[in-house]
């Protein structure tokens, strides 16, 4: 058998399937930079960034197995951890109902150094949904229909978000040149 293409078999119809295109470690080489740098833009957390991109390596290693099914398996991380991001997402609301108001802290003056920084920071003060998007199409290059898979909403929802979202960061722009 040639090690290069395995075949595994597919057991919902007995077909036969191409395994996976390239080793699990190599995957991870090869993407866990860019897909902590989305989610770093998504989340606006560097922590948060780094645990849910181990949450969604995890998580496809656990199925590592059956991969041979998933189509992008980049797109299925990125589902994984924007999956994951929601749920915490609720948690912290539910946790929140529980606790008093908590003041604002102070930005460290030092994250406002670098370009990406103030991305970030811009890229935060719009709606998840449209930064989402945005980070999707803009930043990775992924078309309307591979994000609207990502996100689970239709290829023209992705460029409505997207296209509110670059007008929003206008706006801020313009704010703040004023």
């Amino acid at each position: 058998m040639n090690p290069e293409k395995a075949i595994v078999m597919d057991v919902s119809d007995g077909t036969e399937a191409s395994a996976p295109p390239r080793e699990f470690d190599v995957l991870f080489a090869d993407e866990h930079e860019r897909i902590y740098r989305g989610l770093l833009f998504i989340t606006g957390s560097r922590s948060d960034a780094e645990e849910l991109m181990q949450d969604a390596f995890l998580k496809l290693w656990e199925r590592w197995d059956r991969a041979g099914s998933i189509e992008d398996p980049v797109a299925y991380l990125f589902r994984i951890a924007l999956n994951g991001s929601r749920m915490r997402a609720r948690r912290a609301v539910r946790a929140s109902r529980k606790l008093l108001p908590l003041s604002g802290g102070e930005a460290d003056p030092f994250e406002h150094v670098e370009a990406r920084e103030d991305l970030r920071l811009l890229l935060r003060g719009i709606p998840d949904r449209q930064r989402t998007a945005l980070v999707l199409t803009e930043i990775f290059g992924y078309t309307s229909e591979q994000a609207g898979e990502i996100m689970r909403v239709r290829a023209g929802t992705v460029r409505m978000l997207a296209s509110q979202g670059r007008a929003a960061l206008r706006g801020k722009e313009r704010d703040e040149d004023a």
